[in-house]
């Protein structure tokens, strides 16, 4: 619960996807495998680090009250030993690679927990701030593998960058009384409810996803199959962002999240699957 487990494999999956498309030749799977415990240590270290800085506050809320911290479990200081070790050894791995991937790895720590963690008091801005370390990962894994910055690094990162917006509205939707009672300022509000200017954001980033979803396709890096499939869901995307923003209540925000949970893993696996 400390490292969030479930939401860690998640960007080691990610992570690990993007240095498959972006391999070229046989897998290296002692390299995948090193990435992956590099990348899951890192983002462990930063999910460890938000609920030492939230302890109590996640208290206050019914999804999170239960975390070891909030719940009293374990102690800060035991917390904190275990994400400088959890850091110290996952940006050791990340550098196996080379400084690219340690550098990233390194912003994404701090960007999550000392810009993100903190700006979710005071503005909605923070959505955005934690949407860069929650789309470093793609970057990461491309640049572990190509070895340095490159233009498929970029657009594997633009894809889960913008795919942030729908898929935390539609969480933020749903969560908002918690997230109030927690003093949280990450949903714009009106009169005291889910400012309606959330579905539309939601809908317009989906569009803007079918355009950068399209990017690895002209790279010359994945192929027609996928270009299709990405495309044909990025409209599925949109769809039940439409219908969140036309409707705004409960079912379509659900609707909305349980798609988006299968819109990045699936375009990854797409993208690798149809490598040229």
């Amino acid at each position: 619960m400390l490292v969030k487990l479930r939401l860690s494999l998640t960007v080691v999956f990610s992570s690990v996807l993007a240095f498959l498309i972006a391999s070229n030749g046989a897998i290296n799977w002692l390299a995948v495998a090193v990435l992956g415990i590099g990348g899951f240590l890192v983002t462990g270290a930063a999910n460890t680090l938000n609920q030492v800085l939230e302890k109590d506050y996640d208290c206050l809320m019914k999804r999170t009250a239960d975390r070891p911290l909030a719940a009293g479990r374990m102690k800060i200081s035991e917390a904190v030993l275990a994400a400088g070790f959890m850091s110290l050894f996952g940006i050791s791995l990340l550098a196996l690679f080379n400084p690219w991937t340690a550098f990233l790895g390194t912003v994404s720590l701090v960007a999550y927990a000392f810009l993100y963690t903190p700006v979710k008091r005071i503005s909605p801005l923070a959505v955005v701030i934690g949407a860069v370390p929650g789309a470093l990962p793609t970057m990461i894994g491309s640049v572990a593998a190509e070895g340095q910055l490159t233009l498929l690094a970029l657009s594997l990162f633009a894809i889960q960058f913008l795919w942030q917006f729908p898929h935390f509205w539609s969480i933020g939707y749903l969560g908002f009384a918690d997230y109030q009672k927690a003093g949280y300022q990450l949903m714009p509000s009106k009169n005291g409810a889910p400012d309606p200017s959330v579905g539309w954001q939601a809908f317009l980033y989906t569009l803007f996803l079918l355009p950068a979803s399209g990017l690895p396709f002209f790279l010359g890096v994945t192929g027609l199959i996928s270009l299709i499939f990405v495309l044909v869901l990025g409209i599925a995307f949109a769809y039940f962002a439409w219908k969140f923003y036309r409707n705004y209540d409960r079912k379509s925000a659900l609707a909305l999240m349980f798609f988006s949970f299968g819109y990045i893993p699936l375009t990854l696996i797409a993208f690798w699957l149809d490598k040229v």
